[in-house]
Parts: structure tokens; C-alpha cells; sequence
């Protein structure tokens, strides 16, 4: 398929700056097999469910993942933002940088301003130890570990989508919007922004409705702000991500599935691993590993029966992933209904429930 197969226009004005207050006041949109679509809003997700379904959410906590610091060589100093990508080992990690071809192997790193209240002022430092495409590197810090998350969680900025950061700074309110209430394991550098509109209330109100929940971890990577640049999508590769499905999780999918019960992902995030953990055969088993996993149309699903998402930009691979799931023209009915009726659009947006097309 092709690129321009999943554009579509997008005021500017629909996409969100600002997450809803209370969470699960945003509006949920729901798409039901075959196209119909209901309005409705998230506190409402109990009664579009029924008892013995499961949803499936991603635990995994953002960390703040944005660094801004100075490359000195020299005379030469040039300042420079790294966002990090993804962990490599204890002082190893990927991150994307600005302005990339400022640097070059071997170059020393500062992160960290000088007003900075850090305990560890000056100790923020890495070398480059591998440049690749796209303004990728490698940074190796000269701290490891726990010492080394303690320094990145005192110096990092949370890494907001760029079009937010690029028309507001980051602040205090985005520790906590920017972060589920369930996220229990460091590594993201972008929220699962589906499950942003979940509150204890709403997980009271989904048990006392006899639907269970469980949760897996995917740590989200840079790469998805990354546009798609290749017109034949045949062409185009994914970072890879590092997930979790433990075996007890495994276990409750499969018997909630023989149950007659339906699997729900929260996020694409969920769905992505779940998919990667799961057989031709439609049994989940215990997957710990990387997944690089692109689902476009024509894509067989073999776990999820329902998907819960956000609403998503024009040619991301998230909307192509929603397109394979719940059918293009589907989305594309579902989308030109919720900009007509002003849903808010991506990471800090409105939400939609999808229902898998072959089922």
C-alpha cells in the first residue's frame, strides 16, 4: 500500500494541548463492525463492555526522557537536545539528537544547565559512541544504573509529542497527565495515550460490569513520533521496542478467550505486543523480548477482538494500524465524523473503541 492511501486533512485547531479534566470525562467514540458509530464518552466504556471481557493495558511509566546539554570540541560549543530512545544497557542508550550532524564519534556531552539544583551538577555527561541514521546515536554516560536513572529523572524534561513541544514548554501538570494512573515500570519516552483517560473510579465501575483487566509492559520508543517517509510502505521499518507478557498473563488470555470472553487492548501499544506473543493458532504465550511489529491492512489479527485508541494524525502508522483492525473505510467514516464533531485528536485526545472487522 501506499502512503497517501491514509492521508487525510486535520485542523490544526482538533489537535489537543491539554488532556480532559477529570480523565474520563473525554468523549469516546465508538465504531461498532460495519461502521456505525455511537457518541458517547469514556466514564461510559463499562456499558459498551460486557461481563467476561478483559482489557489488556500497558504499565509501563514514562520516564523523563528529554535532555538538553552542550557538545564543547575545542572552542567549538553548540547546544544540543537528545531525547532517548531506548536502553541499551546499564550506561548505554539510543537517543534521537538535535542537531544531529553537529556530532561526531567520540564528542563529550554535557546535559544539565548551569542554574541546575542537581546534587550531581556536572556528572550528566556522555560520550557519542555511535552515530546512525536520522540523527540517531548512541550516548555512553559515565554514570550506570540507578545512579544513572536518578540524574536523568533530576535533569529530563517529560518527552512530549513535538507538535505540543514545539507550541508550548513542558510543566509541572505534564509529570502527571503525561503519565497513566496504573504505570509501574521506568522505560517509556512516550505515554500509552489510550489508557491517559483510565481513574480508579472507572476500574470500579469496569469490575462491578464483571470486566477484568490485565496488564502487560511495553516500553514506548521515540521512533513513533517518526514520520513515515517512505511512499511504498512496503519500504518502511519500525524501531524496535522491548515488551513483556508474563506467563500468568498468557494464562488469563487464553482462558477468558476459551470463555467466550473478547480481549480488548487499550492503546496500539498493548495491541502491538499482544500480537507479537500470540501463535497462528490464536494461543498467547510468555513473550520478553524486542518487537518491531508494523500491522497495516491485510494484516490477520490473531489476539485482540476490540481496541481501544486514541484518535490519530494523518499517515502515522497508528492510523494505519486502526485502519487494518477495524477496516480504512471504516476509519476513514469514524474520522471524518469526529473532526466534523470536534473530537480532539492524538496524544492528549479523545478516544475511540474499535471492534475487529473479520469478527
Amino acid at each position: 500500500m501506499q502512503l497517501a492511501d491514509f492521508d487525510f486533512n486535520l485542523p490544526e485547531d482538533h489537535i489537543a494541548l491539554r488532556p480532559a479534566t477529570p480523565r474520563d470525562a473525554a468523549r469516546l467514540l465508538v465504531v461498532e463492525t460495519g461502521g456505525a458509530l455511537r457518541d458517547a464518552t469514556v466514564r461510559d466504556l463499562p456499558g459498551a463492555l460486557r461481563a467476561g471481557d478483559m482489557l489488556v493495558l500497558n504499565d509501563t511509566r514514562v520516564i523523563p526522557a528529554r535532555l538538553s546539554g552542550v557538545r564543547r570540541r575545542a572552542d567549538s560549543v553548540v547546544r544540543v537536545e537528545a531525547t532517548l530512545h531506548r536502553r541499551l544497557g546499564p550506561h548505554l542508550w539510543t537517543a534521537f539528537m538535535r542537531p544531529g550532524k553537529r556530532l561526531a564519534e567520540g564528542d563529550r556531552v554535557a546535559f544539565g544547565e548551569a542554574s541546575d539544583r542537581a546534587c550531581l551538577l556536572g556528572a550528566l555527561d556522555a560520550t557519542v559512541r555511535a552515530k546512525g541514521e536520522g540523527g540517531e546515536v548512541t550516548l555512553a554516560f559515565d554514570l550506570a544504573g540507578p545512579d544513572l536513572d536518578a540524574a536523568i529523572a533530576e535533569r529530563g524534561a517529560m518527552p512530549l509529542p513535538p507538535y505540543i513541544a514545539a507550541r508550548r514548554p513542558e510543566d509541572d501538570r505534564d509529570r502527571a497527565d503525561y503519565q497513566t494512573v496504573y504505570a509501574e515500570e521506568d522505560g517509556s519516552v512516550a505515554a500509552p495515550t489510550a489508557g491517559l483517560h483510565f481513574t480508579p473510579e472507572l476500574f470500579q465501575r469496569l469490575e462491578a460490569a464483571g470486566v477484568s483487566t490485565a496488564f502487560v509492559t511495553l516500553h514506548v520508543g521515540a521512533g513513533t513520533f517518526l514520520p513515515v517517509k517512505a511512499e511504498d510502505l512496503s519500504e518502511h521499518r519500525m524501531h524496535a521496542e522491548w515488551g513483556e507478557v508474563d506467563a500468568r498473563t498468557a494464562e488469563r488470555l487464553n482462558a477468558v478467550r476459551a470463555a467466550g470472553g473478547r480481549i480488548v487492548c487499550v492503546g496500539t501499544t498493548s495491541l502491538r505486543l499482544l500480537e507479537s506473543a500470540t501463535t497462528e493458532t490464536g494461543e498467547v504465550r510468555r513473550f520478553v523480548g524486542e518487537t518491531a511489529i508494523f500491522i497495516t491492512p491485510g494484516y490477520r489479527f490473531r489476539a485482540a477482538d476490540g481496541l481501544m485508541t486514541n484518535f490519530h494524525l494523518p499517515k502515522s502508522t497508528l492510523f494505519m494500524l486502526v485502519a487494518a483492525f477495524a477496516g480504512l473505510e471504516t476509519m476513514r467514516g469514524a474520522y471524518a465524523h469526529a473532526i466534523e464533531n470536534g473530537y480532539r485528536f492524538y496524544s492528549y485526545g479523545d478516544a475511540s473503541l474499535l471492534w475487529r472487522a473479520d469478527r
